[in-house]
Order: structure tokens, then sequence, then C-alpha cells
């Protein structure tokens, strides 16, 4: 190789070089400038261990717009619905949730984009507070996120959700989790377990109005016979097994806070069940919860007593009698049918 072949390669090495510098730079520009945050954890210093309290604030003016979960020795509860149980399983797993959370995409922040993705005071707070009531941490859960436009997006699953920080005002963060637990509905945070009346011996239904009904049975695969019957009526002893039957598979929709209004219950329709085991229920079944409460659950309260110390469920009932409860309404619709309904029907004469 001479020496002009050897510059002439020499130069082009250098040029190529140059343009191999030039491109890397011109592709560092590129990217955004917090490419650094991807992938970052939001909440790196926060534990489990050390999170006694949980408080969710919606931007609303109702007195329902707060939520406050409380760690209590070994378990958890609602102190808006007087320390009704959390479940534990649901707590838990926000918390992790929420610990887990990671950077997807971060933008720069306006007051406009602000306020258009609920990052303000129009989002919802969260706050995580330790046994001495110092604060651990906290967010701003925004609008939500879909990577496809839907027709309907409060129905919709979103992909996921922009957050916001405290002292970040500037900084909107997009995660790749919905959050949809990030709400004061009691329902999606409450111990669901009901009352349940197993093998009821008498049954009776009293509405306000004077309809009324009793049944009885002697034993567990006794005939059902109803309380005064008149001549030509006859129970249908498939709806009076329904009626009974349904009491033993009460769920909890939700727990009202005592306070609540027009229940219904000053005027209720009571149910009596005794059980084969020598139990007594009183039931007050009250107006459907409505807008609030839920437009298909029952306001329902009751008192137990003849229950063994040591029967099943025994302290979930004591505490369950002392609220204002929530049953799905079509848990009680077998229970609470009127008396001609118990009938069975008469063959119309030809």
């Amino acid at each position: 190789m001479n020496a002009r072949v050897a510059a002439i390669l020499v130069v082009l090495l250098v040029v190529l070089g140059g343009g191999a510098l030039l491109y890397q730079q011109q592709e560092r520009g590129r990217r955004p400038e917090n490419v650094g945050t991807l992938g970052r954890t939001l909440f790196k210093d926060l534990k489990v261990a050390d999170i006694a309290a949980i408080k969710i604030v919606e931007p609303s003016a109702s007195p329902n717009a707060t939520l406050t979960l409380q760690r209590k020795d070994d378990r958890w509860v609602i102190a808006e619905r007087a320390d009704f149980p959390a479940d534990l399983s649901r707590v838990r797993e926000f918390v992790l949730k929420v610990i887990g959370l990671k950077v997807g995409q971060s933008e720069p922040l306006g007051d406009k984009d602000r306020a258009r993705l609920n990052l303000d005071a129009s989002g919802t707070r969260v706050e995580f507070a330790g046994a001495d009531g110092k604060a651990l941490g906290s967010f701003i859960v925004g609008r939500k996120y879909f990577k496809r436009e839907v027709d309907n997006p409060d129905k919709a699953i979103p992909d996921g959700r922009f957050v916001g920080l405290p002292g970040e005002a500037g900084t909107a963060y997009l995660v790749g989790d919905p959050l949809a637990q990030a709400t004061v509905k009691t329902a999606e945070w409450i111990e669901r377990s009901s009352f349940q009346v197993e093998k009821v011996k008498t049954l009776q239904v009293r509405y306000p109005g004077g309809d009324a009904w009793r049944i009885d049975r002697a034993g567990d695969n006794a005939e059902w016979k109803l309380a005064g019957a008149k001549p030509g009526e006859k129970l249908d002893i498939s709806r009076a097994n329904a009626a009974s039957y349904s009491l033993s598979l009460l769920e909890l929709a939700d727990v009202a806070p005592k306070e609540a209004k027009d229940t219904g219950l000053e005027q209720p329709i009571a149910v009596g069940a005794a059980t084969l085991e020598g139990a007594s229920y009183a039931i007050k079944v009250g107006k459907l919860g409505g807008e609030n409460y839920g437009r298909d659950n029952y306001f329902v309260t009751f008192t137990a007593s003849g229950l063994k110390p040591d029967a099943k469920d025994a302290e979930r009932v004591k505490l369950l009698s002392q609220h204002v409860l929530l049953i799905p309404k079509s848990k009680l619709e077998d229970t609470l049918k009127k008396r001609a309904e118990l009938l069975e029907k008469q063959k119309s004469k030809k």
C-alpha cells in the first residue's frame, strides 16, 4: 500500500467516525428528557409493615367522599363505618399494587393539562400514614388511560392511570395499572360474609300494610305447613322451601352509616325465623338503597338470640347485628313473597 492510498483511508476513517459521532448526538437529542424516569418505582421507600392507615378522598362535598382504613391489631377496619372490618386481602392487594407501581411514561404538565388529566383538586387523593400518624406518602389518582378509544370510559376497563406526586405538580406519570380500588365506595373494601340462617323451623313475614304469613315444620325433612290456611288454600312446597333456604344464602353488598336517612327501617317488613337448633332471628327489611347505596340493595338490620357461643360464625353474627346492612334484593326475593304468592295456583274450572 503506497502512501497516497494510506492517506485516503485515514481521511475516510475520520469522516466516518465523525459521522457516527454526529448521528449519536442527534439520536440523543431526539430522546425525551425524562427517559431516565421510565421503569422507575414511584414509591421506593414505602413499606407494607410501616403502613397503619390509608385515607382516600374523592373530589366531592358529600359526607361519603372520604374513606379511612385503619390497622387495629391484626385486622383492618373502616373508620367511617364504626370500625366495620375491611377485607384484609383487598387492603393488602391494594398496598402491594401501589408499592409496585412503575412509571410507564412521564410528561411535563401545565395547569390546563393538569385539570384535563384530573391531577388537580378534581382527582382522587390517596394518603398513607404510620402508626404514629406520620405521613408516609401520597399521590393523586387521575384520569383513566385507554390505548384505544372506547364508547363508555366510565364502564370500560382502562389500560392504565395518570397519577401525580406531591411536589411534582409539573409532571404527569402514567402507570400500567387502572387502580380501580382507589375509591371511597365501602362496597369495594368490606369483608362480605353475611349472617346466614340455616335449618329454619318457623318462618314468618309481616308487611307494614298488614299482609302476613307463617310457615312451620316439625323437622329437617318434614313438610312445611301454612299457619291459618283457609279451605281450598294449598301451600306451594317449593316456594316455601325457597323462602326459608334463601336465608342461608344471604350476602353482604355493603354497610351503611348508622346516620343513613330514608332507610325505611322505621316501618320495615318484619321477618322472624326460628331454627331447629334453637336460635331466633328478628330481621327488619327497609327500603331499597337508591343512588347512594345501590338501587338493588335493601337496608337490613337484625337481632339474634339463642346462638351457642361456639356456634358457626357466632362472633360475626354479633358484629353484623350492630350495623345497618345492605343485602342484595335478589337474595331476599323468595323470602319476601306475599302470602298469595306462596299458594299453589288453583286450576281454572272449565
